[in-house]
Protein backbone atom coordinates (compact mmCIF):
# COMPACT_ATOMS: atom_id res chain seq x y z
CA UNK A 1 0.00 0.00 0.00
CA UNK A 2 1.35 3.13 -0.83
CA UNK A 3 0.26 6.08 1.61
CA UNK A 4 0.22 9.70 -0.70
CA UNK A 5 0.48 13.04 1.58
CA UNK A 6 -0.99 15.80 0.02
CA UNK A 7 0.35 19.46 1.06
CA UNK A 8 -1.79 20.00 4.05
CA UNK A 9 -0.34 17.02 5.66
CA UNK A 10 3.30 17.87 4.88
CA UNK A 11 2.86 21.58 5.49
CA UNK A 12 1.19 20.52 9.33
CA UNK A 13 4.22 17.86 9.81
CA UNK A 14 6.91 20.36 9.25
CA UNK A 15 5.30 23.34 11.34
CA UNK A 16 2.93 23.84 14.34
CA UNK A 17 -0.68 23.76 13.38
CA UNK A 18 -3.61 22.07 15.40
CA UNK A 19 -2.75 18.17 14.48
CA UNK A 20 0.47 18.28 14.00
CA UNK A 21 1.72 15.96 16.87
CA UNK A 22 -1.22 13.29 15.64
CA UNK A 23 0.43 13.86 12.08
CA UNK A 24 3.35 13.02 13.29
CA UNK A 25 2.44 9.95 15.58
CA UNK A 26 1.09 8.83 12.78
CA UNK A 27 4.02 8.89 10.16
CA UNK A 28 6.05 7.42 12.66
CA UNK A 29 4.34 4.18 12.85
CA UNK A 30 3.81 4.24 9.41
CA UNK A 31 5.30 0.87 7.50
CA UNK A 32 4.18 1.10 4.29
CA UNK A 33 5.30 3.22 1.91
CA UNK A 34 5.06 7.14 2.19
CA UNK A 35 5.22 8.98 -0.68
CA UNK A 36 4.29 12.89 -2.20
CA UNK A 37 4.98 13.98 -5.88
CA UNK A 38 7.05 16.79 -7.16
CA UNK A 39 3.81 19.04 -7.37
CA UNK A 40 3.70 18.70 -3.02
CA UNK A 41 7.43 19.95 -3.41
CA UNK A 42 5.88 23.85 -5.23
CA UNK A 43 2.70 23.82 -2.93
CA UNK A 44 5.31 23.10 0.36
CA UNK A 45 7.60 26.01 -0.73
CA UNK A 46 4.45 27.92 -1.90
CA UNK A 47 2.51 27.70 1.82
CA UNK A 48 5.35 28.16 3.32
CA UNK A 49 6.05 31.19 1.79
CA UNK A 50 2.65 32.32 2.41
CA UNK A 51 2.88 31.22 6.01
CA UNK A 52 5.72 34.03 6.14
CA UNK A 53 4.34 36.92 4.42
CA UNK A 54 1.48 36.62 7.22
CA UNK A 55 3.28 36.26 9.86
CA UNK A 56 2.49 32.82 10.84
CA UNK A 57 6.47 31.67 11.01
CA UNK A 58 9.44 33.97 10.83
CA UNK A 59 12.17 33.40 7.96
CA UNK A 60 14.56 31.30 10.41
CA UNK A 61 11.58 29.02 10.67
CA UNK A 62 10.59 28.48 7.05
CA UNK A 63 14.40 27.84 6.33
CA UNK A 64 14.55 25.00 8.68
CA UNK A 65 10.84 23.98 7.39
CA UNK A 66 12.69 23.61 4.11
CA UNK A 67 15.74 22.04 5.14
CA UNK A 68 14.01 19.60 7.01
CA UNK A 69 11.61 18.64 4.28
CA UNK A 70 14.67 18.20 1.66
CA UNK A 71 15.81 15.72 4.15
CA UNK A 72 12.76 13.32 4.77
CA UNK A 73 12.16 13.98 0.90
CA UNK A 74 15.32 12.55 0.25
CA UNK A 75 15.78 10.00 3.02
CA UNK A 76 11.77 8.53 3.86
CA UNK A 77 9.53 9.81 1.38
CA UNK A 78 8.53 7.56 -2.22
CA UNK A 79 8.48 10.26 -5.27
CA UNK A 80 5.32 9.85 -7.26
CA UNK A 81 6.06 10.65 -11.06
CA UNK A 82 3.98 12.97 -12.72
CA UNK A 83 2.50 12.40 -16.41
CA UNK A 84 0.30 14.11 -19.00
CA UNK A 85 -2.42 10.89 -17.91
CA UNK A 86 -2.44 12.73 -14.89
CA UNK A 87 -2.78 16.60 -16.30
CA UNK A 88 -6.06 14.81 -18.43
CA UNK A 89 -7.50 12.83 -15.63
CA UNK A 90 -7.27 15.95 -13.28
CA UNK A 91 -8.98 18.11 -15.67
CA UNK A 92 -12.00 15.48 -16.00
CA UNK A 93 -11.85 15.77 -12.57
CA UNK A 94 -11.86 19.00 -11.84
CA UNK A 95 -14.45 19.27 -15.07
CA UNK A 96 -17.28 17.63 -12.28
CA UNK A 97 -18.03 20.74 -10.06
CA UNK A 98 -19.89 19.57 -8.11
CA UNK A 99 -17.13 18.12 -6.45
CA UNK A 100 -15.45 21.38 -5.71
CA UNK A 101 -12.07 20.80 -6.63
CA UNK A 102 -9.61 22.97 -7.31
CA UNK A 103 -7.04 22.19 -10.04
CA UNK A 104 -3.77 21.51 -7.74
CA UNK A 105 -6.11 19.03 -5.68
CA UNK A 106 -7.40 17.72 -8.95
CA UNK A 107 -3.73 17.08 -9.76
CA UNK A 108 -3.46 15.22 -6.37
CA UNK A 109 -6.12 12.97 -6.87
CA UNK A 110 -4.92 12.10 -10.51
CA UNK A 111 -1.53 10.85 -9.34
CA UNK A 112 -3.02 9.07 -6.36
CA UNK A 113 -5.87 7.16 -9.02
CA UNK A 114 -2.98 6.58 -11.49
CA UNK A 115 -1.08 4.85 -8.73
CA UNK A 116 -3.22 3.31 -6.62
CA UNK A 117 -2.28 5.18 -3.93
CA UNK A 118 -4.68 5.97 -0.93
CA UNK A 119 -4.53 9.84 -0.68
CA UNK A 120 -3.90 11.08 3.17
CA UNK A 121 -5.18 14.57 3.50
CA UNK A 122 -6.48 17.32 6.23
CA UNK A 123 -8.58 18.84 3.28
CA UNK A 124 -12.22 17.45 4.34
CA UNK A 125 -13.51 18.57 0.78
CA UNK A 126 -10.83 17.12 -0.79
CA UNK A 127 -11.45 13.53 1.22
CA UNK A 128 -14.93 13.54 0.34
CA UNK A 129 -14.13 14.13 -3.76
CA UNK A 130 -11.77 11.66 -3.13
CA UNK A 131 -14.37 9.02 -1.92
CA UNK A 132 -17.11 10.30 -4.58
CA UNK A 133 -14.75 9.28 -7.01
CA UNK A 134 -13.80 5.98 -5.92
CA UNK A 135 -10.07 6.45 -4.56
CA UNK A 136 -8.98 5.63 -1.22
CA UNK A 137 -8.68 8.60 1.47
CA UNK A 138 -7.70 8.84 4.61
CA UNK A 139 -8.11 11.95 6.88
CA UNK A 140 -5.64 13.00 9.52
Amino acid sequence: MIFYLDTSVVVAALTKETGSDRIDDWLSSQRSEVAISAWVKVEVSSALAIKLRTGQISTEDRAAALTLFTRIAGESLGLLDISGIDFQMAARYADQHTLGLRAADALHLAICSRHGATLCTRDKRLGRAATALGLMATSL
